[in-house]
């Protein structure tokens, strides 16, 4: 909205041309959302505090885990509004991959607000069903997908990897599953990183700071083609869209730090896992993704594992999945388990980046 308002008046002023320069806009969108966090996060809080909005925590998990009960969930939301808000001002709304993301973000955080909303109305951890979950899911991802497929160019369905220039395949319609499985199993990787006080925020600020990066020089074509990595002319606008979100978890994370004052639910955990694997769509970095999500993929990955070993052996691999509950039950502090897992975020984000001069 303000990069409309201001072209007009460029040709009175000449400083307003700052806020065209899209690293302007996407540090005052980080700006914009840390701030909305900062001074109505507290108010938000209070107001689910009165409505009675708090968590329910499993009887199976850690029992250390029961003084959390009755803490306020669905913080997600916050996390959503504020970005909307600074996408709205500082966005290029003319740029069809800002309104694709935004789509996404808001659906999938849709499907997470009536799952949580169950969930405080049951007044335990059960919430929409699995299969209905799932279809929520992918009736979202499905339609997210045709939409880039149809309108996007000729890089849609092209397959790369990193380390290789080129890309290696040709995909054709079987891009389209693949696409709808990987947004479908983000926001589920996502979600199932969810159960430590500012774990899942603090992953998060590293992954969106991560795609803000590979988002501006996938989106200029004087630095991608000096990497060696494909040109997508909309993705550059997703900078802002990824700042604003890093922005926004910094502001979660300042009341979500241990001991928590609020938890994202999975109004939150479902819509950023979505977006992220949307993101990674749009700039051809499915398979990076894996490398920047790292943590996302070993935390799904070990649910996964200790699910088919228990229906296969009827033993369990590790003491409780996801991963994190299991180094608790080893005897980690949650503090130490969290700051870890951040540490390991952190190498995985540093590895993909390197990627890009190693091809």
């Amino acid at each position: 909205m303000f990069n409309e308002f201001f072209e007009y008046l460029y040709g009175f002023f000449s400083p307003f041309r700052v806020f065209a320069y899209l690293t302007f806009r996407s540090a005052f969108a980080a700006l914009t959302t840390l701030l909305i966090c900062f001074l109505f996060g507290g108010k938000i809080i209070e107001f689910l505090r009165t409505l009675k909005i708090g968590q329910s925590v499993r009887e199976e998990g850690p029992k250390t885990h029961l003084i959390k009960t009755g803490t306020p969930t669905m913080g997600g939301i916050f996390i959503i509004l504020s970005v909307v808000i600074a996408m709205l001002f500082w966005g290029d709304l003319q740029n069809k991959s800002i309104w694709i993301t935004m789509a996404a973000f808001i659906s999938f955080g849709a499907i997470g607000f009536f799952d949580d909303f169950l969930k405080v109305r049951k007044h335990n951890s059960e919430g929409l069903p699995a299969w209905a979950k799932l279809i929520g899911q992918f009736a979202v991802a499905i339609t997210i997908v045709l939409v880039i497929y149809f309108t996007g160019g000729k890089e849609t369905t092209m397959l790369y990897i990193p380390f290789f220039k080129e890309p290696v395949l040709d995909m054709g319609f079987w891009w389209i599953p693949f696409a709808v499985l990987l947004v479908v199993g983000e926001s589920n990787a996502v979600n199932f990183s969810d159960g430590l006080d500012g774990l899942l925020a603090g992953l998060l600020i590293i992954v969106f700071l991560t795609l803000a990066v590979l988002t501006y020089i996938t989106g200029r074509i004087d630095y991608s083609s000096y990497l060696g990595i494909v040109y997508i002319p909309e993705a550059g606008e997703l900078t802002v869209f990824c700042l604003a979100a890093a922005g926004a978890c910094v502001g979660f994370l300042w009341f979500n730090a241990h001991p928590a004052d609020v938890f994202m639910g999975d109004v939150g955990s479902l819509s950023l896992g979505g977006v992220i694997a949307v993101i990674s769509l749009i700039t051809k970095k499915e398979i990076l993704l894996f490398v920047i999500g790292g943590v996302f993929v070993l935390e799904i990955a070990s649910v996964i594992i200790q699910v088919l070993s228990f229906k296969i052996r009827k033993k369990r691999i590790f003491k409780m999945a996801p991963l994190h509950h299991h180094y608790e039950l080893m005897g980690w502090a949650e503090t130490k388990t969290v700051i870890r897992f951040w540490i390991l975020g952190g190498l995985f984000a540093i590895i993909a980046l390197s990627t890009l001069k190693i091809q």
